[in-house]
């Protein structure tokens, strides 16, 4: 495997790595859950979402041709708490991540070298995912720490829990 191919599924591994951290946190919660807020001005885990997607969405959608910033994206109204269904605001999930894959998938040798715009500044595609990969992360850990905050014992560990390192390495190193 050559480093375009090498490159592009190892950032794959860790989108979805990402992704299903944040449906393994939504399991847990409810649909009020989603709404809640630590304090007014915090964000709730369905504003997150909203704004995730919303950045999949405008970053995505015809990047090879098109500017990364959209000119149909309203980034402050992705801070307005409008997704009210459980449904609705993972429904909006995946339509950002599929966007994202759909777009990872299109990246072949032909097109590996393309330079992409995002704010009208360019950017090599290593460095548009790079940017990508830094900051959905970030939003993703948001989302399970708002969960924990929510489910408090109830919470149900997304890695390796509290106290359980020990174990979990005798079964990694045992199976090897």
């Amino acid at each position: 495997m050559d480093f375009p191919e090498n490159y592009l599924s190892n950032v794959k591994f860790e989108f979805r790595r990402y992704k299903t951290m944040g449906d393994a946190t939504f399991d847990q919660l409810s649909e009020e859950d989603m709404h809640w807020k630590y304090a007014e001005t915090d964000n709730s885990i369905a504003i997150i979402v909203k704004h995730i997607a919303g950045n999949m969405l405008s970053r995505w959608t015809d990047f090879l041709t098109e500017d990364g910033e959209k000119s149909w994206r309203n980034r402050e109204s992705e801070f307005v708490d409008s997704l009210i269904s459980k449904e609705e605001i993972l429904t909006y999930w995946e339509k950002g991540w599929n966007c994202l894959f759909t777009a990872l998938d299109s990246i072949n040798t032909s097109n590996f070298d393309s330079k992409i715009k995002i704010r009208g500044e360019e950017h090599t595609i290593v460095e548009a995912i790079n940017r990508q990969l830094a900051h959905y992360p970030n939003h993703v850990g948001q989302i399970a720490y708002i969960g924990k905050m929510i489910k408090g014992n109830d919470w149900i560990s997304l890695s390796i829990p509290k106290g359980g390192s020990d174990a979990f390495n005798k079964s990694m190193f045992k199976s090897k």
